[in-house]
């Protein structure tokens, strides 16, 4: 069974401004999450943060550790979450199985067990999005479906940033170590996402963007408020945000991403926020 890595390591943001198109996209941007039968990951330095994804179709793909884990378990010092971002699946953790619609999400606790991977039907397969950090102890695995997200209606269409944030696996609903993730959903003619932008010292976070139609692109802006840099992204590609970057996007459709954070703290309201005047 195919388990693949990269590893990608952190980044001054004095370093960062002498950094190229294709040097910012080798480091941040992450590509080919989703191989039939295959699990991909990255495992970054920022906050020892892993961004993966399987696609399950003819074979149960099993989460297996990595070398820069040093555990015989992919999950013995470290927490999971998964989103569905396609049709219905299975993930088994251990011996018990958890059956996911498409944008349902399941927390895994730190413990030796195995995860592997299911599609329901394959030919509408299920497509895992998947984000680790570190654990210091064993929270209790739970399944959330999207109907039991904390929603958050922001922005407006005069704006062109009118959507909905679902807060899914936070503090207020599961209880974890230090991973958060949620999915924020943009309304017909609305492109801009996390704007007025913010960074949050305490904490690296990466985007997952999926549901961009064909043809078009999410323009993602990264960098300090006052030293941005763009990268250009396709359907189901994912970026890695450090804690002196903001994180924001526009793109030529609607669209949806998925936010998966981790660092200091759990309080989601903890960011510090720039003005949309003083960016450059």
């Amino acid at each position: 069974m195919a388990v693949n890595y990269q590893i990608r390591y952190a980044t001054h943001p004095k370093d960062f401004v002498a950094y190229h198109t294709s040097r910012i996209r080798e480091e941040f941007l992450i590509e080919d999450l989703f191989v039939t039968d295959e699990i991909n990951m990255v495992y970054s330095m920022y906050d020892r943060f892993i961004v993966g994804g399987a696609f399950p179709l003819k074979k149960r793909p099993e989460l297996e550790t990595i070398d820069p884990i040093k555990a015989e378990f992919f999950l013995r010092r470290r927490e999971l979450g998964i989103i569905n971002v396609g049709g219905a699946g299975i993930v088994k953790v251990g011996d018990v199985e958890y059956r996911l619609q498409n944008k349902d999400a399941l927390y895994v606790g730190m413990g030796d067990r195995l995860v592997s991977f299911a599609s329901v039907n394959p030919k509408n397969p299920a497509m895992f999005y998947f984000n680790s950090a570190p654990a210091h102890r064993s929270c209790p695995d739970v399944l959330i479906t999207l109907e039991q997200a904390r929603k958050l209606e922001m922005g407006s269409l005069e704006t062109s940033n009118q959507r909905t944030i679902n807060q899914i696996i936070i503090n207020a609903i599961v209880e974890t170590c230090q991973l958060q993730m949620g999915m924020t959903l943009l309304k017909p003619g609305s492109v801009w996402n996390t704007m007025p932008p913010h960074v949050h010292s305490r904490r690296m976070e990466a985007y997952f963007y999926f549901e961009v139609p064909d043809n078009q692109a999410v323009c993602h802006f990264m960098g300090q408020p006052h030293e941005t840099r763009p990268i250009w992204m396709k359907n189901h590609q994912a970026v890695l945000s450090p804690s002196w970057s903001i994180h924001a996007a526009a793109g030529t459709s609607n669209y949806a991403f998925i936010w998966g954070m981790a660092g200091e703290n759990l309080d989601y309201s903890d960011m510090d926020a720039a003005k949309i005047s003083d960016l450059k």
